[in-house]
């Protein structure tokens, strides 16, 4: 659920549906309903920022790029678009690379 609606509010405002404030503000209250998460502390924030400094519509790979920037390791991937879009933010390598 956390990163399809964290998806959602990010495409809406790069398509200009919603403005930045309200997704943000949609986020927020989101991230402090009360439901039960396992995510790490702040992970949707920050691939929400990962996917605004990027350009991207949607957090889903955002994701991943945050996380390994929060444990402040590598991001494995055979994924050539995400290793392009995310190599300016993180280490990106391929599993040949290992």
């Amino acid at each position: 659920m956390w990163p399809e609606v964290r998806s959602a509010l990010r495409q809406a405002t790069w398509r200009r549906a919603l403005t930045r404030e309200h997704a943000l503000e949609s986020l927020e209250r989101l991230e402090s309903a009360p439901i039960e998460t396992n995510a790490y502390p702040g992970l949707g924030r920050d691939a929400w920022l990962v996917a605004e400094q990027l350009g991207w519509a949607k957090t889903y790979d955002a994701e991943y790029v945050a996380l390994a920037r929060h444990l402040g390791c590598r991001l494995l991937t055979a994924d050539h678009r995400l290793r392009r879009g995310a190599d300016p933010v993180v280490d990106v390598v391929r599993p040949a690379e290992l």
